[in-house]
């Protein structure tokens, strides 16, 4: 079975979040999501919508996920790959070169982001939009 793993807030769930399970779930037999929690979140300087427990319900209702874990720190990365077993670890190119120290452990691979969409740019459309 291979093994694969990627990392997000996964807040305001759209088009490139899809994209992104899909694509590394198509790597392999089982996809292992880890979600930042809250209080990371707040470790860096982001503010979620939605609180942790809601993200995991959303995010373990997607058929491309079959686990979700507790991100609580960048630090972590490394145990989750040796206790999950992982064999591919997945990212948006946007984190390119950030993750590559886990080549020691497993794969690593940096897809490209889905063009014309993130959390941030939702946020900003919104915020733009009540502001009108």
């Amino acid at each position: 079975m291979k093994k694969i793993l990627t990392y997000g807030t996964f807040d305001l769930l759209h088009c490139g979040h899809i994209n992104l399970l899909k694509r590394a779930r198509e790597l392999g037999d089982h996809l292992t999501v880890g979600l930042s929690t809250d209080n990371f979140d707040m470790l860096k300087n982001k503010k979620s919508y939605h609180n942790y427990e809601h993200r995991k319900m959303i995010l373990e209702a997607i058929r491309f996920v079959d686990k979700v874990i507790p991100e609580h720190t960048w630090e972590q990365k490394v145990h989750d790959v040796l206790q999950n077993d992982i064999d591919i670890f997945v990212m948006g190119d946007d984190w390119k070169g950030h993750f590559d120290f886990l080549q020691e452990y497993c794969q690593v691979i940096y897809f490209p982001r889905t063009v014309g969409v993130s959390t941030t740019k939702i946020k900003k459309d919104f915020s733009s939009a009540l502001n009108v």
